[in-house]
């Protein structure tokens, strides 16, 4: 039998999780406040806690710090919201939080979660507590199971300074992962730099990673810091990294066991306080298998990883990450562009059973021409079907809508190139300049058109 402590503004949910408990066979004390759980837990030892988010006066996570202050050693404590984001999750797994639950809860989630915390608490003293801020909070939307997941573990990520390793198809918003744990960590007023270590030709990654000192080949006539001493106290990520050619593994390595880094013509050393978080598609322990990553690194990087799912194991965040992009497709948008559109009962079926193989950067384009190309407020099935047969690799679709084959040339050809135009706008973010050069046609040409299609 444990000795549990639960703290809830509402009174109904206290009791129904008090009796839930007892009804396990333990033993409850419930408080209506987090001032009278920080009272209580200063007086009586507690096996665990089931701490609420939000609450009047001292919320959830002002309570979860105090007690974290004031006790020598804080028992797992069970956050549990009703309004879970990407933000709370992480902030309180961040603060020591053992699991962090949406309301309601099931009474066998309850006996779940409980019984694995109060294995925890007895097999190891220290619980595995987190320090640090990070979320992007921007793009590492959804409500899904898998979502909250990945959010747990960039709380716990951000607790200290080791590398990170994530993981995830291209799409699943990597990079996002690797600006949230520097937000949400002591590194996060310093800087953040990304690279992308497959779009920089291998005879210049070094150079970019590590700098040099003037004269060390040909046409540097300057010193360059690299990245590594930009990054210094703070974060970097080295995206992609499963596209680093061997020679640059081994002096990544070394940066990350000595914390030093020599510029490329130079015998000094200079030293760096770096956390580097590595991103990429790629399966590295096959690519070890086959010679083309090496392991030591491998196991150097591999101390913390963050499994990004793609968006087709993620259908809880489909919708909620479509009507995002297409608020930020309608901020971004002309000031008399129709504001907020709004998804269709069809729409949002076909956006549920497409494969997303570009995931969300996918999702996020065809939003995006979703807002450019369609006319009315609500989007509806043949909005999305126009603009998802043109989202694959970014061009038209070969196949037409069968009704674009009805009718004279005349009218197939404009309705081709209202497509093509609107398109190319969509593409330039609505720059008429950049439009024109693409369409390969001059401005007067491409303002006629826009007026021609009500598309200005």
């Amino acid at each position: 039998m444990a000795h549990l402590l639960i703290v809830d503004d509402d009174d109904a949910f206290r009791d129904t999780l008090a009796e839930t408990l007892q009804g396990l066979g333990h033993e409850t004390v419930a408080v209506a406040s987090g001032a009278e759980a920080v009272d209580t837990a200063s007086r009586q030892r507690f096996d665990a806690v089931f701490l609420d988010h939000r609450m009047p006066g001292m919320d959830g996570l002002q309570t979860l710090a105090a007690l974290q202050a004031r006790m020598a050693r804080l028992p797992p404590v069970i956050v549990l919201t009703a309004f879970s984001s990407a933000g709370n999750t992480i902030e309180a797994m961040r603060l020591g939080a053992f699991d962090h639950l949406a309301k309601p809860i099931s009474r066998e989630a309850v006996r779940e979660v409980l019984q694995r915390a109060l294995q925890q608490h007895t097999a190891a003293s220290s619980a595995a507590t987190v320090t640090q801020d990070d979320d992007d909070g921007t793009d590492l939307i959804g409500p899904s199971q898998a979502m909250r997941e990945v959010h747990k573990r960039i709380g716990l990520a951000a607790a200290n300074s080791m590398p990170v390793l994530v993981l995830g198809e291209t799409g699943t918003g990597k990079e996002m992962v690797a600006r949230a744990l520097h937000r949400h960590s002591a590194r996060a007023g310093r800087p953040f730099v990304a690279v992308n270590c497959s779009a920089i030709p291998k005879e210049l990654l070094e150079s970019e990673l590590f700098g040099h000192v003037r004269g060390a080949f040909t046409g540097a006539t300057g010193e360059r810091p690299g990245c590594f001493r930009a990054a210094d106290g703070g974060v970097l990520l080295l995206d992609e990294i499963g596209d680093m050619s061997l020679d640059v593994q081994a002096k990544i390595l070394r940066a990350l066991q000595e914390g030093e880094v020599t510029p490329l013509g130079s015998h000094r050393t200079v030293k760096v306080d770096v956390r580097v978080v590595a991103a990429t598609h790629r399966d590295l322990a096959a690519a070890v298998r086959e010679g083309r990553f090496r392991e030591d690194l491998l196991y150097r990087l591999d101390v913390l990883s963050i499994r990004m799912p793609p968006l087709r194991e993620r259908l809880a965040d489909i919708i909620p990450l479509a009507e995002h992009f297409l608020r930020r497709a309608a901020m971004q948008g002309a000031p008399d562009a129709v504001p907020n559109k709004a998804l269709s009962a069809e729409a949002a079926q076909r956006l549920l059973s497409h494969p997303w193989p570009g995931n969300v950067r996918e999702l996020r384009n065809v939003m995006e021409r979703c807002h450019a190309l369609g006319r009315h407020r609500v989007i509806g099935g043949a909005d999305l079907d126009l603009a998802l047969g043109a989202s694959p690799a970014g061009e038209a679709s070969a196949t037409l809508p069968a009704d674009w084959l009805e009718g004279e040339l005349p009218a197939a050809v404009e309705r081709l190139e209202r497509l093509l135009i609107a398109h190319a706008l969509a593409q330039t973010q609505g720059n008429r300049a950049e439009t024109a050069r693409r369409l390969g046609i001059h401005r007067q040409l491409l303002y006629r058109k826009l007026a021609q299609y009500g598309l200005d």
